[in-house]
This record gives structure tokens, C-alpha cells and sequence, in this order.
């Protein structure tokens, strides 16, 4: 690739990232549906016809935007799944990873809560698709456990989807804590902090309580 071809490369790419960033700042108050083309090319600072070139219309735009939401949790959960030891390793550090992800990248969390059951079909064919990988890589891992000797590939399967199920409503948990404010208008300003750690600690404690219930219940599933 000559030093020009780099260049335009790079350009190229940037207009694109600015697009999927205007994007997701204007999802933050619309469903991707009413989304329209100029309002994002607006708000990325680009001509209308410059959206052509890198997305066919709103829902590739989406679609694109629950790969990038996605794409970096299926490391981030191999990783939980091969290097721990015990139910309750794997506990922590799936309550932990789900609140670190959370805080890291709010916005991706919030459209892919609001998305999955959303208008735009080809977007919610996206979650659906990532959300079966997710559940394979999960079924792939938990089937070298000594503790599934005896199990089913259907009845790993399932268990998976519990497990990813149960990663999905945590995240939103999370997501919701996080953006917890004071119930009444005159409340303190500093009010908010208490009121987020509180939440969050009650997301933690549920969260976790649920993870122990599905690991007894696969401990006894064959019983």
C-alpha cells in the first residue's frame, strides 16, 4: 500500500468511526428506526453522500454498531470461563466483567437493550446472531468441565442460554444502577452517588444469587 493509499485509509476510517460515534450519541434519546441519514451526517460533521460509502442505509449503520458493541465481550467471557476455578470465581468475575463493561461502554449497552427487540430487523437478527456465539463459545467451554460428564450437547446448549440470558439482564441492570437519580425533584445534588452505589450493590447481590441457583441446579441437573 503506497503512503497515498495509507492516508485515504485512514481518513476513510475515520469517517466511519464518526459516523457510528454520531450515531450512537443521537440512539441515546431515539430508537434506531426514526434514526434518518442526515441527522447523522450532521451530526458527524460529513456530506449526506458521504454516508454511502461506508453503509448502505440506517439498519447497515445498526448492524455495524452491535458488532462493535459486542464483538470485544467474546474474549472477555473466554477468558472467564477458562481461568477460573470454582463456581465461585466464575461468579465474581462474571458479576465484575458485566459492571466493568457497563461502565466502560454505556451507550453500546443502552442500544443493544433497546435494539434487540426493536423495529429494525436486520439489527435484531445482529443481537440474535452475536447472542448464539456467545451461547456456543459458552456451550464449547462448559462441555470440557468434568461436571458435565453425561450431559447432552441440546442440554449444554441450554444451559449456555441461561448463562447468557442471565449476562444480558445483568448488563441492563447495571446499565439502569448507573443511571439511577434522587425520586424527587428537590433531593440534594449528592444524592445521585449513594443512591448508584446502592442500586449497584443490589444488582451485584441479585446477579450473583441467580449464577449460584444455575450452578446448583447444573450440579443436581442429572440427579
Amino acid at each position: 500500500m503506497s503512503h497515498t493509499q495509507g492516508i485515504r485509509q485512514v481518513r476513510k476510517q475515520k469517517t466511519r468511526q464518526a459516523l457510528l460515534d454520531a450515531a450512537l450519541l443521537l440512539l441515546e434519546e431515539q430508537s434506531l428506526s426514526g434514526l434518518g441519514l442526515r441527522e447523522v451526517t450532521r451530526a458527524a460533521g460529513v456530506a449526506p453522500t458521504a454516508f454511502y460509502r461506508h453503509f448502505r442505509d440506517p439498519a447497515d449503520l445498526g448492524v455495524a454498531l452491535v458488532e462493535q458493541a459486542l464483538d470485544s465481550l467474546h474474549g472477555t467471557i473466554g477468558a472467564i470461563l477458562t481461568a477460573t476455578d470454582g463456581d465461585e470465581e466464575r461468579i465474581d468475575r462474571t458479576v465484575r466483567a458485566m459492571a466493568e463493561y457497563v461502565r466502560a461502554y454505556p451507550a453500546h449497552v443502552r442500544f443493544i437493550a433497546r435494539e434487540r427487540h426493536g423495529g429494525v430487523r436486520s439489527v435484531r437478527e445482529a443481537i440474535a446472531a452475536q447472542l448464539r456465539r456467545f451461547s456456543e463459545e459458552v456451550a464449547a467451554a462448559l462441555a470440557a468441565e468434568p461436571v458435565s460428564a453425561g450431559w447432552s450437547r441440546d442440554e449444554l446448549r441450554m444451559l449456555a442460554d441461561v448463562y447468557v440470558d442471565q449476562m444480558v439482564m445483568t448488563a441492563s441492570a447495571f446499565l439502569d444502577a448507573a443511571e439511577r437519580r434522587p425520586e424527587t425533584e428537590h433531593a440534594p445534588e449528592g444524592e445521585h452517588a449513594p443512591a448508584a452505589a446502592e442500586a449497584e450493590a443490589r444488582v451485584v447481590s441479585a446477579a450473583r444469587r441467580r449464577l449460584r441457583l444455575i450452578a446448583l441446579g447444573r450440579r443436581h441437573w442429572l440427579d
